[in-house]
C-alpha cells in the first residue's frame, strides 16, 4: 500500500523501520480490520458509569472486571436498555453481547453492544457456591490455618465505609469495652465497582504496619448483590495472605458473605466485633479484683493453718521441756556406751580364754614337756641332734639337755646296741 505522496509503506507490521514506519492512521485501520473480523461475543462484567443522555438514541457504559482493576467503554442503543426488565443501575452485575470495534478516530477499543441481560441472584448464588466448594478443597477454610485474636491489641485497623454506621458501632462499643483503645481507620468504598480494589488496597496497607495487630473490615447489611464485593476471590485471597490477624463484620447474623469463612474470625455485627478484638475492661477489673480476694483468702487461711501446726508444733512436751530431748538423746547415748563396754569386755574375755586355750597346747606340744617326763636332748658339739650311736666317735664330747638343764658328756667308746654310754 501507498500514499499518494510519498513511497511504498511496509505490508506487515513487522517489516516497519525506524526510516519506513507507519503513520498512525494506517495502524489505527489496520487495527480496525483486524478487531472487525472478530465474532460476536458475550462477555460478563460490572456497571461502573452509564450515560444516558435524552433523546439520544445510544448510551454509553464502562463494563469492569469485578476481579481486577480492568474496564471496556460500551456502546449500547437504547432500545437494548428499554428490553431490559429493569433499569440498568451502576454497580450492577450483567451479560452482553457485543461486537468488538475500534474507533480509529478515537484509537480506542469499545464494544458494540446488541442485548443486555441482569445477573440474576440464583446465578450469583450458584457461583458463589461454586467459589466456596473450590477455595475449600484449597483449605482456606480450614480451621488450622486461623489465627487467634491478641487478647489486647497496640492498635486496631479499621477497614469500613465513610461515614458509615459500622465504622461507628465498631468504634463507640470498642472505647466502651476498653477507652484506651486506639484505632488505624481506612475509610473506603464498601459496595459498588471500586469496592473490592479499596478494601484490599486498605488491607494491605494496614497489615504492613507493625504496631496494628488485628484488622476488622466492617460493613452494614444489604442485599446480596451489594454484599457481592465480599465474597470477591481476590479480596478473599488477600485477607488469606495476610499475616495480621483479620475480623470479619458485614452485614447482619443472616449475612455470610465467604470473607467470613475466610477470616480468622467471624462477628455476627460489626458491634459483636467490639467485643471479639478487645476485652471488657469493667468485667478485667472485676475479675481481677476477684482473683486478689481469693489470693488474700487463700494467703490468710495458708498463714492460719501455719500458725495452728506451729502452736501444736510448740506445745508438744519436747518443746515445752527444752532440755528433754537432751536428756532422752543422754540416757541414750549412756546406754550405749555401757553396751558397748560389755560387748569390748566380753570381746576380751573371749580373746583371754582363747589365747590361755593356745598357751597349754603350745605347751603340751612342747619339747620342754617331753623333757619334764624324764627324756633328754643329746647334741654333738656342732649342735646336731644324736640320733645314731653309729654316728659318735670315741672320746667324743656331747651335750645332754634334760627338764632343768644341760650337762656335758664324753662317749667312751663305740656302741652297738640299742643303748649308748657316756
Amino acid at each position: 500500500m501507498s500514499t499518494p505522496a510519498g513511497p511504498a509503506l511496509p505490508e506487515k507490521a513487522a517489516d516497519t523501520t525506524a526510516e519506513q514506519p507507519w503513520p498512525v492512521r494506517l495502524l489505527s485501520m489496520k487495527i480496525g480490520e483486524y478487531v472487525e473480523r472478530m465474532s460476536v461475543l458475550w462477555v460478563e462484567g460490572q456497571v461502573v458509569q452509564l450515560t444516558r443522555r435524552p433523546g439520544a438514541r445510544t448510551a454509553y457504559l464502562t463494563l469492569r472486571d469485578p476481579d481486577v482493576d480492568m474496564s471496556l467503554s460500551c456502546s449500547v442503543h437504547v432500545n437494548a436498555l428499554d428490553a431490559m426488565p429493569g433499569p440498568l443501575t451502576e454497580g450492577a452485575r450483567v451479560v452482553l453481547q457485543a461486537k468488538p470495534a475500534f474507533w480509529t478516530q478515537r484509537g480506542s477499543l469499545v464494544l458494540d453492544t446488541r442485548q443486555i441481560r441482569p445477573v440474576g441472584v440464583g446465578e450469583l448464588l450458584a457461583r458463589l457456591e461454586y467459589l466456596k466448594r473450590h477455595l475449600a478443597q484449597e483449605g482456606l477454610f480450614d480451621r488450622e490455618r486461623k489465627r487467634p485474636l491478641p487478647f489486647l491489641p497496640r492498635r486496631i485497623g479499621l477497614v469500613c465505609g465513610r461515614a458509615s454506621a459500622a465504622e461507628k458501632d465498631v468504634v463507640e462499643n470498642t472505647l466502651r469495652r476498653w477507652p484506651s483503645a486506639r484505632f488505624e481507620i481506612r475509610q473506603v468504598a464498601v459496595q459498588g465497582a471500586n469496592a473490592v480494589a479499596e478494601v484490599t488496597a486498605a488491607l494491605a496497607e494496614l497489615d504492613a504496619l507493625p504496631e496494628v495487630d488485628v484488622v476488622v473490615v466492617a460493613r452494614g447489611g444489604g442485599g446480596v448483590e451489594e454484599l457481592l464485593p465480599f465474597s470477591n476471590e481476590a479480596m478473599l485471597r488477600a485477607v488469606a495472605a495476610a499475616s495480621t490477624p483479620v475480623v470479619s463484620a458485614i452485614g447482619h447474623d443472616v449475612d455470610t458473605p465467604l470473607l467470613d469463612l475466610v477470616a480468622d474470625h467471624r462477628a455476627s455485627t460489626p458491634t459483636d466485633a467490639a467485643a471479639a478484638i478487645v476485652p471488657d475492661a469493667v468485667a478485667e477489673r472485676h475479675g481481677l479484683a476477684g482473683a486478689r480476694a481469693r489470693g488474700r483468702r487463700a494467703l490468710a487461711g495458708q498463714l492460719h493453718h501455719e500458725r495452728r501446726r506451729l502452736t501444736e508444733l510448740s506445745s508438744r512436751p519436747v518443746l515445752a521441756d527444752k532440755g528433754a530431748f537432751l536428756r532422752t538423746q543422754r540416757e541414750v547415748l549412756s546406754a550405749l556406751r555401757t553396751r558397748a563396754r560389755h560387748r569390748v569386755e566380753a570381746a576380751v574375755q573371749r580373746e583371754r580364754d582363747r589365747v590361755g586355750h593356745l598357751r597349754t597346747q603350745a605347751r603340751t606340744l612342747s619339747p620342754q614337756s617331753t623333757l619334764d617326763r624324764g627324756y633328754a636332748v643329746v647334741q654333738q658339739a656342732r649342735g646336731a641332734l644324736v640320733t645314731d650311736p653309729a654316728a659318735l666317735t670315741a672320746d667324743e664330747l656331747l651335750r645332754v639337755r634334760v627338764a632343768r638343764g644341760d650337762f656335758g658328756v664324753r662317749v667312751l667308746g663305740a656302741q652297738t646296741g640299742d643303748t649308748g654310754g657316756a
